[in-house]
Order: structure tokens, then C-alpha cells, then sequence
């Protein structure tokens, strides 16, 4: 049987508003046990512009700056199979799902959940949002990963911004 790569605990304070999901840590997330570590992704210099949460923080207080902004961090994936990094790598054999039902009971304040790519929509929408309350509102926001070029960084940041909102509502 292939090796599974697991992923990380939920980053969240029982008062979140809303939940960024990724697909599932790459390679380089797994080796430093840190979401979005490798330097090229550009979602701690998004985060960094819209909740002061920049990669020129050490990675405890970019957790910080995001659940004071009630942001909740997390993936699809729980376990899988995925030679590399990329995403269309990613194996549906031994591919388990987090226990999407369970967290959102412990953080009943979620909203909107957002998506970071395609591929944690896709896989979300697939095998967990029929197990979900209907009041939840979804958006798919672009891959902060190297991998997904089609559109510029000021782009990314421009849609990205949409979950300003968290921080700013009362």
C-alpha cells in the first residue's frame, strides 16, 4: 500500500466567521508542519495585507493575526496519497475527508467558507457540502500556489479581499 500523507489540525477559535480551505499541505507544508509554507505560494503576503498576518511574521503569530480576525484555517483533505505538491497529483484512492460536519457543530458563527482553488472546491463540493447546513455561502477564490499563473498577484488580492469582511462585522 502507498504511503498517505496526512494533513493538519483545524486552525480556529470557537468564534470564527469564516473557513479558508485548501486541498491538502504540499510537500514542503508537511516537512515544516506549517500551512502554506513553501515561499512561493502567495497566501501568508495575501493574508499579510488584509489581517497583517505577512510572512515576515513567525508562523504562531500569523496563526494569531487570523483567528483575531475570526478566520479559521484548514483543508479538504484528511489523508491521501499525492506524489509531490501539485494538486492534480492528488489520488482518489485512500482520499479521506475532514470531518467537516463535527467542526462546523464547535463553530456554529461560520458562515462562509472559502475555497483556496479549484481542486479544494471541487473536492468539497463532491463528497462533503450535501452533509452541511444549507445557510453556509461558498466561493472559490484562486490557488495561492505558484502553480495556478493565469492570473497576476495584484488579482489574487483583489479577489482574495472578499473575506475583509470577517474582521470588519460585528
Amino acid at each position: 500500500m502507498k504511503n498517505l500523507s496526512r494533513g493538519f489540525a483545524p486552525v480556529a477559535r470557537p468564534d470564527a466567521r469564516a473557513l479558508i480551505l485548501g486541498s491538502m499541505p504540499g510537500v514542503v507544508s508537511l516537512e515544516s508542519s506549517q500551512y502554506y509554507a513553501f515561499t512561493r505560494n502567495v497566501f501568508w503576503k495575501i493574508m499579510g495585507e488584509l489581517f497583517g498576518a505577512g510572512p515576515q511574521l513567525d508562523y504562531p503569530s500569523r496563526l494569531q493575526k487570523l483567528t483575531v480576525n475570526r478566520i479559521a484555517l484548514w483543508d479538504v483533505i484528511d489523508t491521501c496519497h499525492r506524489p509531490g505538491s501539485l494538486d492534480s497529483a492528488i489520488e482518489e484512492v485512500g482520499l479521506l475527508t475532514n470531518d467537516f460536519p463535527g467542526f462546523l457543530s464547535k463553530h456554529s458563527q461560520i458562515s462562509h467558507i472559502y475555497f483556496n482553488g479549484q481542486k479544494a472546491a471541487n473536492l468539497f463540493r463532491k463528497r462533503e457540502m450535501h452533509k452541511l447546513p444549507a445557510h453556509l455561502e461558498y466561493l472559490t477564490l484562486p490557488s495561492t500556489s505558484p502553480a495556478y499563473a493565469a492570473k497576476s498577484y495584484a488579482a489574487k488580492l483583489h479577489d482574495w479581499s472578499v473575506i475583509k469582511w470577517c474582521s470588519e462585522a460585528t
